[in-house]
């Protein structure tokens, strides 16, 4: 059993939940406010950053790229043909690569500040930064999310999945940090065929069934966020 602290919005959350999930292991969700910066979570985490991940008889894994080179290193042996990170090294280095892509720049000019903006200022104090979404930063986050679109729909339609012929983390990293916004009805679908065909198929897996389920009391899930075949 792994404990998992994170936040359900937190696109580097959703992935290691989606990893998780597809090696079919057991997880408990403790939700974590980083803002808050509790005193018990910065001990396990001092970059006050989810997710963290605790393990039985580890110290915390705390990061996202730590912990999903931890699982595949726990785990991904075990899992054969459904191993999400390949083993021969050319195919590393690319997931690799989209992995950083989407958790790192992704993230910086897209997931992240429209989360922000929408839904985690919502519950933070003025002190911690909380109030009404900056409407700058929200335009420059929706005009980012189109051109990794379509970079998402160019890879789409020249493999079979992002980083080759297999899913592997870099589909799992994309797609979580998508779904977060496509919540908020941010991801324009209508601008690459290839992109959103991609997305149905992660998205119909059975390890996405517990993100899809999660609402958020105020702010409503847009039309495609549940909608397997839109």
């Amino acid at each position: 059993m792994y404990t998992l602290f994170h936040h359900p919005f937190c696109p580097h959350s959703r992935f290691i939940r989606l990893v998780l999930g597809e090696y079919g292991l057991d997880l408990r969700l403790v939700e974590e406010r980083v803002w808050e910066r509790r005193e018990a979570y910065l001990a396990l985490n001092p970059a006050a950053t989810t997710p963290t991940l605790i393990a039985d008889g580890f110290p915390p894994v705390p990061g996202v790229g730590v912990i999903a080179e931890y699982i595949d290193e726990a785990h991904g042996l075990d899992a054969g043909d459904r191993r999400l990170m390949p083993t021969s090294m050319a195919e590393r280095v690319e997931v690799r690569r989209l992995m950083s892509w989407f958790n790192d720049k992704f993230f910086e000019e897209a997931s992240n500040p429209l989360v922000t903006e929408r839904i985690y200022k919502r519950f933070m104090s003025e002190e911690d930064g909380g109030g009404a979404p900056n409407a700058e930063v929200l335009r420059a986050g929706k005009a980012n999310v189109r051109y990794h679109l379509t970079y998402i729909g160019w890879l789409a339609r020249t493999r079979n999945y992002l980083a080759g012929d297999r899913l592997s983390y870099a589909d799992l990293a994309a797609a979580a940090h998508i779904s977060a916004i496509d919540y908020l009805g941010d991801v324009p679908w209508s601008e690459d065929d290839a992109a959103k065909a991609w997305y149905a198929r992660v998205k119909s897996r059975p390890s996405f069934r517990p993100l899809l389920s999660e609402w958020l009391a105020g702010v409503p899930a847009s039309r495609t966020y549940v909608d397997l075949d839109f």
